[in-house]
């Protein structure tokens, strides 16, 4: 996979530790679907889910930072082994920075996921940036990166499987599914 990518984004995704996901539009299609009580539902693609624990097995965290709040969130955190989730981040900028404090990493080493204008600050702040294919225009012209796959719709298992790819950990995982990997 990783001789698709030029090298300076190989060098881009090389350090990354730490994945940080927007989620409305990025872990999922970008719908809200509410009912006549007023709960919230979202669709979230399992093997965005499968990509997001073949990560954290390597070693990887995962963190989601999202505008809205909603429980659906919290549960979709929860099954999949997250453990820090930021809701209602208005400004993410300013928690994506305090996550580099509370962590003591550099920016160097964080991959960010959005598709909006309000990421592009963390866009341009983050190691590697990344977009979903469906991401508004400047999102996409900010990002380092851009998905073949939409928000919701396999993007996240994309960047997944790219960075285990780039980091030499993508074989190992392919062999433990009976995949030959060829170099």
């Amino acid at each position: 996979m990783n001789k698709l990518l030029d090298e300076r984004l190989v060098r881009k995704i090389k350090p990354i530790n730490l994945l940080i996901l927007d989620v409305d539009g990025v872990l999922t299609d970008g719908r809200i679907i509410i009912d006549d009580l007023g709960n919230e539902t979202k669709n979230f693609d399992v093997r965005d889910g499968h990509g997001i624990r073949l990560l954290t097995g390597y070693g990887i965290d995962v963190i989601l930072l999202t505008g809205r709040s909603s429980k659906v969130v919290d549960h979709r955190a929860k099954d999949l082994g997250i453990k820090e989730v930021y809701q209602s981040a208005y400004n993410k900028i300013e928690v994506f920075e305090e996550i580099l404090r509370k962590r003591n990493i550099s920016s160097d080493n964080v991959a960010y996921v959005g598709d909006d204008i309000v990421d592009i600050p963390v866009f341009n702040r983050a190691g590697f940036s990344v977009a979903v294919a469906d991401a508004a225009v400047y999102a996409k012209k900010a990002a380092n990166y851009v998905t073949v796959k939409r928000g919701g719709r396999g993007a996240v298992r994309e960047v997944c499987e790219m960075i285990l790819d780039v980091q030499g950990k993508w074989p190992e995982i392919a062999s433990k599914y009976g995949l030959k990997i060829s170099g």
